[in-house]
């Protein structure tokens, strides 16, 4: 049985980004229920009051968008008992190990030659849209498994504003949630207590520099410019959403009842 969320957020020590999406509104005038669909960065940090609070949801399934790569960098997730993990890695946004250890290690020069003059921010759309038109094979899969029985379903990635984020739209998008409720629920990534915390090697002011954290901010805010190309590859490629959702995933209309079923009030 589906567990209710607490009307307030949680605070949690160990785990950013946690939300539940419950309450957005779809263009026939339903909502997405409470209690069936989160988002968060990762898990491997919780502590053992984080973990408890994760088990009170009831959860089925988590999805988990990290690759190998960040996996290695921040660990596994923490066990839940009688949860399913299911690890489907998507490209990550300006992925690349090389680039991550010049984000994390490299000098100011190196980082102005990488991310300066709108660089930055450009790998972030072009990711954005290369997830949607070529991980539709992944993103096939978590909507059948949550029109079958994997809900309540938590999803995340490294931060939870990206991979996360476009998973999140998409199953939003299936279901008929209006565009601009899914972008206002991205943009919530942004709030303080959520953003991911950048891990930069070394010591000294020249680390966090005000111009360091500005050549790196493009990678860690969530921008409406961002989930919008996402949007527009969809109609560029596909026509329209329910053609992406028919073709590009293959959600027969009876799949896309049973999520409105699993996710709507």
């Amino acid at each position: 049985m589906t567990q209710q969320v607490p009307s307030t957020e949680p605070e949690l020590a160990g785990v950013r980004n946690f939300r539940d999406v419950g309450g957005l509104p779809t263009v026939d005038g339903r909502r997405v229920r409470p209690g069936v669909l989160f988002r968060s960065g990762h898990l491997a940090h919780a502590t053992e009051q984080d973990a408890e609070f994760l088990a009170s949801l009831g959860l089925h399934t988590i999805f988990d968008f990290r690759n190998a790569a960040d996996q290695k960098l921040e660990g596994p997730d923490v066990e839940l008992p009688g949860v399913r993990n299911v690890n489907l890695p998507l490209t990550d946004p300006a992925h690349g190990a090389e680039f991550w250890k010049m984000v994390r290690e490299g000098d100011i020069e190196q980082l102005r030659g990488l991310l300066g003059d709108g660089r930055a921010a450009d790998r972030m759309v072009n990711s954005y849209r290369t997830i949607v038109k070529e991980r539709t094979d992944e993103h096939s899969r978590v909507l059948h498994a949550i029109a079958g029985d994997s809900v309540p379903a938590l999803m995340h990635c490294a931060a939870g504003k990206d991979r996360a984020g476009i998973s999140i739209a998409v199953t939003l998008l299936a279901v008929g949630v209006d565009q601009d409720a899914i972008l206002a629920d991205y943009l919530e990534s942004n709030a303080k207590h959520r953003r991911y915390k950048v891990r930069r090697s070394g010591s000294g002011e020249s680390v966090y520099s005000p111009e360091v954290m500005e050549l790196l901010s493009p990678l860690f805010d969530a921008r409406a410019e961002y989930l919008t190309a996402a949007f527009e590859s969809i109609a560029e490629t596909w026509g329209d959403v329910d053609t992406y959702l028919e073709q590009g995933l293959g959600l027969a209309p009876e799949t896309r009842e049973r999520l409105r079923e699993r996710l709507l009030g």
